[in-house]
């Protein structure tokens, strides 16, 4: 069983989360948007291994810190396949934006995902499914009764699609991908508040139409 914590870090305050599976020893942290001592010290203080530092896309405000924290803690980074791009240029991860942020040193993923593949964390299957929208490379990962969804999926909301390489008929039909899915979820996104996917159904101003 993998408890999650949610930590908001970087410069606009990303939902960082912290998975951990206590019985098989090891954690995940997901979109370490920007450095942590409060993460640091969980980490440093723990005796649980930092397995997956696992990113929803490849934005500045979710990848800010994640190539540092996977160096520290000899940890693999988890992305999909199109967010290596990202990872390596900073005018598609937007940090070259904002000069008041760090410039972001070129890294590559380590476990590079398709839509529909799985990993575990400890007992646990984790899927990854592609939901372009908010940029090409979105992704959303779910496990349980949990979406992981990045910026792709907002309480009531969703992710813009005027930066580079998003794209207002992929985040229709992510949406619609992602609502028609079978059963409850408990949505955790990148910004803002938690939800479920029933409540999205029914009053996401997007989601409710398609």
């Amino acid at each position: 069983m993998i408890d999650i914590k949610v930590l908001p870090v970087g410069p606009i305050m990303t939902n960082c989360y912290i998975l951990t599976d206590e019985k098989a020893g090891v954690i995940a942290v997901v979109d370490p948007g920007g450095k942590s001592e409060t993460l640091l010290d969980y980490l440093d203080n723990s005796d649980i291994e930092l397995k997956y530092v696992i990113l929803t896309h490849g934005h500045y405000d979710h990848i800010g810190y994640a190539n540092q924290l996977a160096k520290r803690y000899n940890a693999q980074i988890v992305c999909g396949r199109l967010t290596n791009e990202f990872l390596c240029d900073n005018e598609l991860n937007h940090s070259a934006y904002h000069p008041d942020i760090p410039d972001i040193e070129p890294f590559k993923g380590d476990i590079l995902l398709s839509d529909g593949d799985t990993f575990k964390l400890g007992d646990t299957e984790i899927k990854y499914i592609s939901t372009p929208g908010h940029t090409k490379d979105s992704g959303c990962y779910i496990f349980d009764n949990m979406i992981i969804a990045g910026d792709t999926l907002f309480r009531e909301s969703y992710g813009r699609t005027d930066l580079p390489t998003g794209n207002d008929y992929e985040m229709i039909s992510s949406l619609k991908r992602l609502k028609n899915l079978d059963g409850e979820y408990n949505i955790l996104s990148g910004h803002g508040m938690a939800s479920t996917l029933n409540h999205e159904r029914m009053y996401n101003p997007l989601m409710s139409r398609l």
